[in-house]
């Protein structure tokens, strides 16, 4: 029973280990003819601003090879649309 419980320990810990490098992605700054490879948007999301400026937002996203990713970028802010 002590082998058991040690290799069901042992599975349990290197899948919690992966799953906490899979979450643990860095943001990559976007630069212009980037190639990102998106397969599909997982969020988009940018600071809440009452001021028409320029912002940092960050998309997380699926690649071409199932890989999660994060990237941010330069933006207007979304009071822009609003403000004339």
């Amino acid at each position: 029973m002590n082998l058991r419980t040690g290799l069901t320990a042992a599975l349990l810990l290197s899948a919690l280990s992966g799953l906490a490098q899979a979450d643990s992605t860095v943001a990559v700054p976007y630069h212009y003819g980037m190639p990102l490879h998106v397969a599909k948007v997982i969020s988009m999301s940018e600071p809440d601003t009452a001021d028409c400026k320029v912002i940092t937002a960050d998309m997380k996203y699926i690649d071409n090879t199932g890989k999660a990713e994060e990237i941010t970028y330069r933006k207007m802010s979304q009071a822009c649309d609003y403000q004339n």
